[in-house]
């Protein structure tokens, strides 16, 4: 995946999760070589969550792929402004999603998301800032924590994804609620995102329907 350079956590990290879960061993020896690939670009990395709220990860490349296509190239809160609310709409975009992303880029350009400001904070302090922003609930938050701040320790609770993921892997085929989850997830720390991550790459090799 392209990207900046892998997390420098990530060969301890799966060496640990190895240990801790067979299932994710599996995964991660079925995936090698690849790993996440930080976002570093704040505005960049909270419009693509925006994109893919509420949908599956193969619905949210698809509108992504054509929000691109209608930016002309320019991946920039500029060239979204630039753009009617019709043609954002026309990327598969719903009506809210559209009011999100154009005032996502209004912040930008207003110099509201400054990324630097945050490094020293706690996950938690973070995700309270970013809520704050319209459009940006906890999923949103968590993904920025994830792909732009390569935070080590998210597990986004509410993404389609890895509830899939865990209920074809650990449950039968069967979600588990959440409590259920996070106990799970227990054996997966101080790395939630990285497991969260092989969950993800589990659906490409075992596509699932949403």
């Amino acid at each position: 995946m392209t990207g900046t350079p892998r997390p420098p956590y990530w060969d301890e990290a799966t060496a640990a999760l190895a240990v801790a879960d067979p299932v994710l061993g599996r995964l991660i020896a079925q995936f090698p070589n690849v790993s996440l690939r930080g976002r570093g670009d704040a505005w960049q990395t909270l419009a693509r969550s925006i994109v893919g709220q509420q949908i599956s990860v193969k619905a949210a490349e698809s509108v992504w792929n054509r929000f691109l296509l209608a930016l002309g190239g320019e991946l920039s809160s500029a060239a979204v402004l630039a753009l009617q609310t019709a043609q954002l709409r026309e990327c598969g975009l719903s009506g809210r999603k559209v009011e999100y992303l154009q005032d996502l880029s209004r912040h930008h350009i207003e110099g509201r998301l400054d990324m630097s400001l945050w490094q020293g904070w706690d996950d938690e302090t973070v995700i309270k800032e970013l809520v704050a922003i319209r459009g940006i609930g906890r999923w949103t938050a968590e993904m920025f924590l994830m792909f732009s701040m390569l935070r080590p320790n998210i597990l986004p609770l509410d993404d389609i994804g890895v509830i899939n993921a865990i209920a074809r892997l650990y449950n039968n085929g069967e979600r588990m609620p959440p409590k259920a989850m996070r106990d799970l997830a227990e054996r997966w720390q101080p790395w939630r995102s990285v497991a969260t991550w092989y969950l993800w790459r589990s659906l490409e090799a075992t596509p699932i329907e949403y």
